[in-house]
């Protein structure tokens, strides 16, 4: 049995084993704004979505992460659209997200439509990484 909800306080430990890029005062945020989902497989979390307005207006995919065993089984296109669909009910009309250039998750987003609209490359030397990809749907 599959459900995505919120992320809730309680999915500390899981999330925090997926991503180390977000401050607890951030994981807070999410739970209060309601900008985080966690994807459950018979009741154990597997996969999260994160995500900010960019522009105070637009909603931005700032991370989607499946487990690693759990990875090639479609789960991160149901939790993809599963923030689709909820963004749309909350009156957003066009979605944004990103990668790095020698990501895979480029060619995914792609397959769900999204369109590329742009990047640009970090060079200052303790935060240099490949050129971001932004990506860029209606809904």
């Amino acid at each position: 049995m599959l459900e995505i909800r919120y992320v809730q306080p309680e999915d500390k430990g899981f999330w925090y084993r997926l991503d180390k890029h977000l401050s607890e005062q951030e994981f807070n945020h999410k739970i209060s704004q309601k900008r985080g989902y966690v994807l459950l497989e018979n009741h154990i979390p597997i996969g999260l979505l994160r995500y900010n307005l960019f522009w105070d207006n637009t909603p931005f995919c700032t991370m989607l992460f499946i487990d690693w065993q759990h990875q090639g089984n479609g789960y991160g296109k149901k939790l993809m659209t599963y923030w689709e669909h909820d963004t749309k009910s909350q009156g957003y009309g066009m979605l944004l997200t990103s990668t790095q250039v020698d990501e895979q998750a480029q060619h995914f987003y792609r397959k769900l439509g999204y369109k590329d609209c742009g990047g640009f490359v970090i060079d200052i030397p303790q935060y240099a990484q490949p050129m971001e990809l932004f990506f860029i749907k209606s809904i």
